[in-house]
């Protein structure tokens, strides 16, 4: 009866971990090898998991929560030029002594996965689908990079907001977003008069509902229209 419990208890733990796709697309030995270094842990909205210039101690799969990862000035400004959430992981270090390129910070609050960067490393390096799917998740982060380069460059004000919406509502369990105007405007480094013009015509043309720090994404097809170019579904 113990053992049965104890069996019960490990299969659940592991549908746990599975709730991140990168962990769910790894075979079950690889999973059960790497879930004894698999710390679940709260991520509250606006902690930091790291700051640009720190070691990379750890690397976080999130499960359900949403993770910005931002590139900070001198003077202290901030612009979003990532987001991760179920589909990856953020902090994976290659080498020991790494630093941290950019920010980390929990946008949207939920639970993921801590695990030391050195035990990453060496499972990465056995090779395997964890290796695999680490260097499928940094391509598609590089993608998801230049496409928040071109769309700076390229993309009008509106488009980068659907996508900003949309990259998020992605990584989202629901339809609804837990954002402020004042946060998307300095993520996107533009002012909040323009986002709050932006959004007032989306909610004006039924895409999305506002109300003070919730955003309700009513037609995403519609949204997705608008982004044009600056979004493609990651």
């Amino acid at each position: 009866m113990i053992a049965h419990s104890s069996s019960a208890h490990a299969t659940i733990s592991l549908l746990g971990a599975q709730q991140n796709e990168l962990l769910r697309a790894l075979t079950r030995e690889e999973l059960i090898e790497l879930f004894s270094h698999l710390e679940l842990m709260p991520l509250a909205a606006g902690k930091h998991l790291f700051d640009v210039g720190q070691p990379l101690d750890c690397a976080y799969f999130p499960t359900n929560a949403i993770v910005s990862l931002q590139y900070v000035t001198e003077d202290g400004g901030a612009s979003g030029i990532a987001v991760v959430g179920r589909e990856g992981v953020v902090g994976v270090s290659m080498y020991e002594g790494e630093c941290a390129n950019c920010t980390a910070v929990v946008q949207s609050a939920g639970y993921g996965y801590r695990i030391r960067s050195a035990v990453l490393r060496t499972a990465f390096f056995d090779g395997g689908a964890l290796a695999q799917q680490l260097m499928r998740h940094a391509s598609a982060l590089f993608a998801q990079l230049a496409q928040t380069v071109a769309g700076v460059r390229h993309g009008s004000i509106e488009q980068r907001l659907c996508r900003w919406l949309l990259d998020r509502l992605d990584r989202s369990i629901s339809n609804e977003l837990k954002v402020t105007q004042e946060m998307i405007a300095s993520l996107l480094g533009v002012r909040r008069e323009s986002i709050t013009g932006c959004a007032g015509k989306l909610q004006d043309d039924g895409l999305i509902e506002y109300r003070r720090g919730t955003v309700v994404v009513l037609d995403r097809s519609a949204m997705e229209r608008r982004a044009g170019s600056c979004y493609v579904a990651s």
